[in-house]
Order: C-alpha cells, then sequence, then structure tokens
C-alpha cells in the first residue's frame, strides 16, 4: 500500500532533538616541526565497539589515536562530559 513521504517536496525534514550519544575518533601525526596535527578530521563512530576496534587499528599507522564518547542534546548546544574508550600515542589537549 502506498503511502505518503514523511516530508513535503521541497521541504527538509525535521531535525530531532533529544539527548545522544556521541562517539567519536581521532588520530594524530607530528609534523615537519614535530607538533601534533590532526591525521583527518574527527569521525563519529556508530557504536564503542566500533570506535574501540578502528582506533586499535589506526594506532599502528598514527602517533596518537583516541576515541570517547560523550551524552549529548546538539540542538540546545549541550553536550556531557566526555568518557575515553581508548588512547594510544601522544594526544594534543583537546579541551
Amino acid at each position: 500500500m502506498w503511502q505518503s513521504p514523511a516530508t513535503t517536496p521541497g521541504q527538509l525534514p525535521e531535525q530531532k532533538t533529544g539527548k545522544v550519544k556521541l562517539i567519536v575518533l581521532m588520530a594524530f601525526d607530528k609534523g615537519e616541526d614535530g607538533e601534533l596535527v590532526p591525521a583527518f578530521e574527527a569521525r563519529e563512530m556508530p557504536d564503542e565497539r566500533r570506535a574501540i576496534q578502528t582506533a586499535k587499528e589506526l594506532s599502528r599507522r598514527h602517533d596518537g589515536v583516541i576515541a570517547w564518547s560523550r551524552d549529548a542534546n546538539p540542538s540546545l548546544g549541550e553536550f556531557g562530559v566526555s568518557e575515553e574508550l581508548f588512547r594510544d600515542g601522544e594526544i594534543p589537549d583537546l579541551d
């Protein structure tokens, strides 16, 4: 049976509001001057298990890797305390 689409053509879908759990992964390499620089932009991961697994794999190729999670309500700009899931090597101050 046919159902109408969730949005009207030409309109953006409504953004979800409420708390979510952000799981983030970053890797760092040393630049020519010895300073740590991001190897790539921070990646949002689908779950903690995959974040830890990917971080362990990346730790073989980068000078530093970190994965963390935090509760957040992005629509309100609210972010909870970070919980470190995995860390290896050198990580700059991320605050």
